[in-house]
């Protein structure tokens, strides 16, 4: 694990849920608890909003783009969960003045490859043909439908060759069914400021949470 930097006074945390979740996900819970623990001030954009239907990578880029500018002129980490954590390694890369340091579970690194979409190739073609299909949303409880808009704009992004050099700690479940541990290795290792830790958990990753926050706590220096 890389050495923890003295955080500066004033900072904020931005949670960065993932796809079909919301801020009222288990770990935005935990971590806001965690951080207003240490009064630090806590924000987890909502990425559903206006609606799930024309979500985009680019339209929740854009989104966390303002409300960090609107959280003034404090350095920010993102700490990121699946797709969540994609995004904040395309933010670090966008942001480079704003954001300083990263957390990530499982994240998604490997969105933008072929065969780790949301879906099997010939499910992207009924996607493309309908318009829309219906994905299942955690946070609503059923499905919803989202836009194939989301397919071709994801192209456009590739997390996986990100240029970014926050320090960054990542924490991947060796279990994980939904991002391949193996390529959450790859990534770390092509980059000499990211420290990976490999949890014998899922992609959740709730059953580690408590691991996971004693090693971010002491990451960012918010402990002796």
């Amino acid at each position: 694990m890389p050495l923890p930097s003295r955080m500066p006074d004033a900072v904020v945390i931005f949670y960065l849920h993932g796809f079909a979740s919301s801020p009222q996900s288990t770990k935005a819970a935990f971590f806001e608890e965690k951080f207003r623990g240490h009064g630090l001030p806590f924000a987890c954009p909502d990425f559903n909003q206006p609606d799930f239907r024309t979500l985009t990578i680019t339209r929740m880029l854009d989104q966390l783009e303002r409300e960090v500018e609107a959280s003034g002129p404090a350095p920010v980490t993102l700490i990121g969960s699946s797709l969540g954590g994609a995004l904040a390694v395309l933010a670090a890369a966008r942001m480079k003045q704003r954001v300083q340091q990263l957390v990530l579970m499982a994240p998604a690194v490997m969105f933008a490859k072929p065969g780790h979409h949301l879906l099997p190739p010939a499910r992207i073609e009924e996607w493309r043909a309908k318009g829309a299909l219906p994905f299942f949303h955690y946070s609503a409880g059923g499905e919803r439908p989202l836009d194939y808009t989301f397919y071709e704009d994801s192209l456009r992004y590739d997390p996986f060759e990100a240029a970014f050099d926050q320090q960054t700690l990542v924490f991947q479940g060796r279990q994980d069914a939904s991002v391949p541990a193996a390529l959450v290795e790859q990534f770390a290792k092509a980059r000499p400021r990211v420290s990976l830790v490999l949890l014998e958990d899922d992609h959740q990753l709730h059953a580690s949470l408590p691991r996971i926050w004693n090693d971010t706590e002491a990451f960012m220096g918010l402990v002796d």
